[in-house]
C-alpha cells in the first residue's frame, strides 16, 4: 500500500488530504486502516510522532460519512477518550481538518472550563465527540449525554489511560456502551498487564505493532548528565543561555517545580512559560500558542505534554526530573524528532537517587544514554547567575532584571505530583440509558 489513493477512502477525505500534501500513509496507517474500514476492533502500537491519529480518524469519518443518520440530541456516534485536554483538543483539531469537506459535527468535552457551554453543544447531538473521561462521567451524570448511540469508541494513550488511574471510569463508561460497537486502542505502548486489562474492551481485536513496544525514536541522540539536584537549574539555565537549542521541552516532575524553573529562567533574562495541572484552560491554550507559534522558545512541563501532543520543530528534550515510570522517557522524547526531523534528548540523572530509573529506561528501550560531562568552569558559572524571578513573572516568562544570586547554584523545588483528579468522594447515581433504536446497525464484522 503506496498512496492514500489506494485505500478507499471517500473523495471528500481525500481531497482533504490532498490539500495537507498527504501522500503517503505510514506504517501504522498503512496497516491499519483497512482493517478498520472493515469494522475490526484494533490494538494499535507505534512509536509517538507515527500518525496514530489519523490512523483511526480515517478510516471512522469513511464510515460516519457513508452512513449518514439523523443525529439524536445529547449523543455522539464516535466517542474519542483522551487523557489530557492538550491531547484531546488536537485530536478534535486534525479530526475537523480531514473533515473539512463533509457535514459531520465534531466537538471536544473537558474540565477546566465552564460545562455550560459544552452542555449547549451537546443539546443536538454530534457525529464526533472527543472527551476526557472525567468531563463525560460529569456530562452524563448531568443528563447532558447519552451513550447509547456510540458506533465507534477510541481509546488513545491506552496505557495510560488504564494505568494512570482511569481505569475505574473507564469501566463506568465501557457499561454505558452498546455492545454492538467497534472498539479502538492505540498507544506507543502497551505493557503486558495493560494489554490484559484491553483485552474487556476489544472483541476479537487486530493487532497492529509497526516497531517493538518502547522503542525510542531513532533520530533522536539520546545524553545523560550526571549532576547534583541542586545544581540541575544552573545547568539548564547555562546549557539554555550558551547552546544554539531552537526549540525545547523542559519535563519536571511537579507543578511547583515548573513554575520554579520558569522563575529562575525568567531571572536569567530567558523567556519560557510552565504547562501543568494547576494552570488554568485559558493559560495553558496560551502557553500552548506561544510555543507553537515561536514566540516563547522554552515550554516547561509535567507530564501532562508527554503524551501525543504534536509540536512543530522541537529540537531539544530536556528530562529536568527523570520519571520515575521507565515508558513515559518514551513518550517525552517522542516530542522531538517529529515528521522526518532529528532531535536531541537531555537528561539530568541525580547520582543519589535516580540512577536506578536511569537503568531501568535503558533497560526497557535497549539504549544506553551517552554521557555528557558537566560544562567547563560549572560552579563558577553557577554561582554568577541571578536568582529567579518574582511569582508573578512565572507565566510571561519574566524581564531578565533579576538581581545576582551568590554562593549557590540554582534549585529546582518539589511539589505535589501532576495528573488530572480523578478521586470524586460523592456519590454519584448510575445513570440509565435506553437502547438507540433509530441508529444504524453497526458493521457486521463480529
Amino acid at each position: 500500500m503506496k498512496t492514500f489513493s489506494e485505500l478507499g477512502l471517500a473523495e471528500p477525505l481525500q481531497r482533504a488530504l490532498s490539500a495537507k500534501n498527504y501522500d503517503t500513509p505510514t506504517p501504522i496507517q498503512a496497516q491499519a486502516i483497512p482493517p478498520l474500514l472493515e469494522g475490526r476492533d484494533l490494538c494499535g502500537i507505534a512509536q509517538t510522532g507515527t500518525g496514530k491519529t489519523a490512523a483511526f480518524a480515517l478510516p471512522s469519518l469513511d464510515y460516519l460519512f457513508q452512513n449518514p443518520v439523523s443525529r439524536l440530541g445529547k449523543s455522539c456516534r464516535m466517542l474519542v477518550l483522551s487523557p489530557t485536554r492538550e491531547l484531546a483538543s488536537q485530536i478534535a483539531e486534525n479530526m475537523l481538518g480531514y473533515a473539512k469537506y463533509m457535514t459531520l459535527s465534531i466537538t471536544t468535552v473537558f474540565g477546566g472550563v465552564p460545562i455550560g457551554k459544552q452542555k449547549r453543544r451537546l443539546q443536538d447531538g454530534v457525529d464526533v465527540l472527543v472527551a476526557t473521561p472525567g468531563r463525560l462521567i460529569d456530562l452524563i451524570e448531568q443528563k447532558a449525554l447519552r451513550l447509547d448511540g456510540v458506533e465507534i469508541f477510541v481509546l488513545d494513550e491506552a496505557d495510560q489511560m488504564l494505568d494512570l488511574g482511569f481505569i475505574h471510569a473507564l469501566k463506568r463508561i465501557e457499561k454505558m456502551l452498546p455492545e454492538e460497537r467497534q472498539s479502538l486502542f492505540f498507544s506507543a505502548t502497551m505493557p503486558k498487564n495493560i494489554e490484559n486489562l484491553a483485552k474487556g474492551f476489544l472483541h476479537e481485536p487486530v493487532k497492529v505493532a509497526v516497531a517493538p513496544q518502547a522503542t525510542t525514536a531513532e533520530r533522536v541522540d539520546q545524553y545523560a548528565t550526571f549532576v547534583r539536584q541542586n545544581e540541575k537549574q544552573a545547568l539548564l539555565t547555562l546549557t539554555l543561555r550558551d547552546e544554539e537549542i531552537e526549540r525545547a521541552l523542559i519535563f519536571s516532575r511537579t507543578k511547583h517545580g515548573a513554575d520554579k524553573i520558569v522563575r529562575f529562567l525568567a531571572g536569567a533574562g530567558i523567556r519560557a512559560a510552565a504547562i501543568h495541572g494547576n494552570k488554568s484552560q485559558p493559560q495553558r491554550e496560551a502557553a500552548m500558542r506561544s510555543f507553537r507559534s515561536g514566540d516563547i522558545r522554552y515550554l516547561v512541563a509535567t507530564d501532562i505534554a508527554a503524551r501525543g501532543i504534536d509540536i512543530p520543530a522541537v529540537s531539544h528534550v530536556f528530562n529536568f526530573d527523570m520519571p520515575n515510570v521507565a515508558e513515559q522517557y518514551v513518550h517525552r522524547i517522542g516530542r522531538t524528532a517529529r515528521a522526518g526531523a532529528s532531535g536531541v534528548a537531555i537528561s539530568y540523572v541525580n547520582d543519589a537517587d535516580e540512577r536506578q530509573y536511569l537503568r531501568s529506561i535503558e533497560k526497557l528501550t535497549g539504549v544506553r544514554l551517552e554521557k555528557r560531562e558537566l560544562p567547563e568552569g560549572f560552579v563558577a558559572k553557577a554561582a554568577e547567575l541571578p536568582k529567579a524571578a518574582p511569582r508573578k513573572s512565572e507565566n510571561s516568562g519574566g524581564n531578565g532584571r533579576g538581581r545576582p544570586r551568590h554562593g549557590k547554584p540554582q534549585g529546582n523545588g518539589g511539589g505535589r505530583s501532576d495528573g488530572e483528579s480523578r478521586n470524586r468522594n460523592r456519590n454519584r447515581r448510575k445513570n440509565g440509558v435506553g437502547a438507540h433504536k433509530g441508529s444504524v446497525q453497526r458493521r457486521q464484522s463480529r
